[in-house]
């Protein structure tokens, strides 16, 4: 069978070596953005790693703790061809170096590093004007007439202030001299000093507006030439603004994605881009538009398909070598919602919920609050398509209870101890506790992984959310909140380590974004599927809750132990 190893296959589709294996074809394509890949798609996904080891890496790094670079998403998608043979498509996401054609791995929807194409040659003359821009802001003469126009600024204001503090010694001598006349002078020599001393005064005033109007009119000379440099770069940059806006929305156009049925759209359809807006940056260039634009193409027809990162993460984003990932929620959710139609799809198990069947333990009680073991898989609060949660069950539980009911919240796939109020005013006196950091909280966790540094710690990455794929969070130190978190290693074994975490705030997805990044512990929590691997569950839970009751001002300490 013929496969990408060993002699580059020019060919895209790769024949699968299924040897005398069951063939175990699914009825159903996947859901691209929660998915466990089919045995199809890890056996695709094998052969494309063992090329990319024995092929690419010699020509390109994806970046390891000691080398440069940075890693790559790669994705396979699994096909039958028009004579019914299964085999799989290869793609990467964005650009390979500074390319976009390898063999074995389909071609961009749109090729812009196309020499002969129109966006590469609109690039040259953005660039072009780029540079006339560049040569101006940075010309001696534009540079010399800025310097001067700022010397002769200092100079005026310091002249103006000159003159004018003489002005006012001389009007404090003018009041000397009148009350030092003698009262024997005659009316006459009287008014001959005042006007004498009035005139005087003039003459001061006189200088004044003089000097006003000359460094007014010198600084104007002095600016005009000035502005007539920035007249020029103005003109400049609203030429490539206009020509890169028209480029973009050229490109946008250019962009056209199929589906089953023959019907293209392009980025501007799919997002439904007015001439103010532009399309998420990079969209259509992930690898699973690419696959299935190319399949629907060439009259393939698809039955599965996987994507996973190979190399370094990026320093925002946490990424695992080797590991899978689904499609992003901001580019390629719309893309794929508009080439994936009609297709015979698994459920989106996101809209299932995960809390039927499951009860909701009462951990403590009074007449004031309460506090419940929340389950993993089971909502705080309600989502945008599943009601039930933590806060719904309570509502129904106590209706004559008023307020938001929910002090703080867990994610859905965190389990443990969660604070709940019967009322607005306790509600808002436990908030106060949390806002004032006097709440103290540890949880648990299950790291996947053998953790080795010390036995204690403390991690400060600032998060924000991924704009293009939400909920994920990203580590971002222009735009992120501060996240702090301390850790306490508690055990380990063979495969993993059992750790306790005290978060100092409470970012959403903070402790599993300490965990798995490089510069946290750089180990998923154990069956994060975010962040690291799914599992049955994701190992993380709150088993302790301190804080100062509302009422009797006691402090209670409540724990409640893992089940894992």
């Amino acid at each position: 069978m013929q496969s990408l190893l060993g002699t580059l296959n020019k060919e895209y589709f790769t024949p699968l070596n299924l040897d005398d294996e069951a063939l175990d074809i699914p009825t159903k394509f996947n859901y691209p953005f929660c998915y466990d890949p089919h045995t199809l798609a890890i056996k695709a996904t094998k052969e494309l790693q063992e090329y990319i080891v024995q092929n690419l890496q010699t020509t390109h790094s994806f970046g390891s703790d000691d080398t440069p670079g940075i890693g790559k998403m790669f994705g396979v998608l699994v096909v039958k061809d028009r004579d019914g043979r299964l085999g799989y498509l290869s793609a990467f996401s964005g650009k390979l170096g500074n390319n976009n054609h390898y063999p074995g791995f389909v071609p961009p929807v749109f090729d812009t590093l196309d020499e002969e194409g129109f966006y590469k040659k609109g690039e040259a003359e953005t660039n072009i004007i780029n540079r006339q821009i560049e040569a101006l802001e940075n010309s001696d003469d534009y540079i010399s007439a800025i310097r001067l126009w700022e010397q002769k600024k200092t100079e005026a204001k310091i002249a103006l202030a000159q003159l004018k503090s003489d002005i006012k010694e001389a009007k404090i001598e003018r009041k000397a001299k009148r009350a030092a006349a003698s009262p024997q002078l005659e009316p006459a020599e009287t008014e001959a000093l005042n006007e004498s001393l009035d005139q005087e005064s003039i003459v001061w005033h006189y200088k004044l507006k003089e000097l006003n109007k000359y460094w007014k009119q010198r600084l104007q000379d002095l600016e005009d030439v000035v502005n007539g440099y920035k007249e020029k770069i103005d003109e400049l940059k609203i030429a490539r603004r206009t020509k890169s806006s028209t480029l973009q929305h050229q490109l946008f156009q250019q962009y056209t994605f199929l589906n089953q049925y023959g019907v293209t759209k392009s980025l501007m359809d799919i997002f439904e881009i007015t001439d103010e807006q532009t399309p998420p940056s990079g969209a259509g260039e992930c690898a699973a538009p690419k696959l299935l634009h190319f399949a629907f193409e060439h009259g393939f027809q698809p039955i599965t398909m996987a994507e996973f990162w190979w190399g370094k993460s990026p320093t925002s984003e946490i990424r695992k070598h080797g590991h899978f990932y689904p499609a992003c929620n901001g580019k390629c959710k719309p893309i794929l919602g508009h080439m994936l139609e009609g297709i015979d799809m698994d459920e989106n198990p996101m809209l299932t919920n995960p809390a039927l069947g499951k009860d909701l333990p009462i951990v403590f009680e009074d007449e004031y609050l309460l506090v419940v073991n929340k389950p993993a898989e089971f909502l705080s609060v309600p989502g945008k398509k599943i009601v039930d949660s933590v806060f719904t069950r309570m509502k129904n539980l106590y209706p004559e209870a008023n307020g938001p009911l929910i002090v703080h919240r867990l994610d859905m796939s965190t389990s443990g101890l969660l604070l709940i109020a019967k009322s607005k005013h306790i509600h808002q006196h436990l908030q106060s506790q949390f806002i004032k950091r006097r709440i103290k909280k540890r949880y648990v966790a299950i790291l996947d992984g053998i953790w080795k540094g010390n036995n204690v710690g403390e991690i400060s990455l600032p998060l924000r959310v991924d704009l293009d794929d939400r909920p994920r969070q990203l580590v971002c130190y222009e735009h992120g909140k501060p996240a702090q978190t301390h850790w306490e290693i508690v055990s380990t074994n063979e495969k993993e380590t059992r750790i306790y975490f005290y978060p100092v705030s409470g970012r959403t997805h903070q402790l599993r974004v300490h965990a798995s990044h490089p510069n946290g512990l750089n180990i998923p929590i154990k069956g994060d599927d975010l962040y690291g691997k799914r599992d049955e569950r994701l190992y993380l839970h709150a088993e302790m809750l301190e804080f100062v009751h509302p009422v009797s001002r006691v402090t209670l300490c409540i724990e409640i132990k893992a089940d894992f």
